[in-house]
């Protein structure tokens, strides 16, 4: 199941910093380093998504 999270929230984790980073452009931010706030924010949100897809595919 480790790895099951592990390729999930790699998966999910490109998507939705992806995501963040683009609502962040659109939002009008511009600076380097709130854009990689932004895209370690989704990163960082996408394993507790992560494990629950997990256990909820178990």
């Amino acid at each position: 199941m480790t790895r099951l999270i592990f390729f999930l929230g790699s998966m999910i984790g490109s998507t939705l910093a992806f995501v963040f980073v683009v609502v962040a452009l659109v939002a009008g931010v511009t600076g380097l380093w709130p854009l990689i706030g932004a895209a370690v924010a989704g990163y960082a949100v996408s394993w507790p998504i992560a494990w629950l897809v997990a256990q909820r595919m178990k």
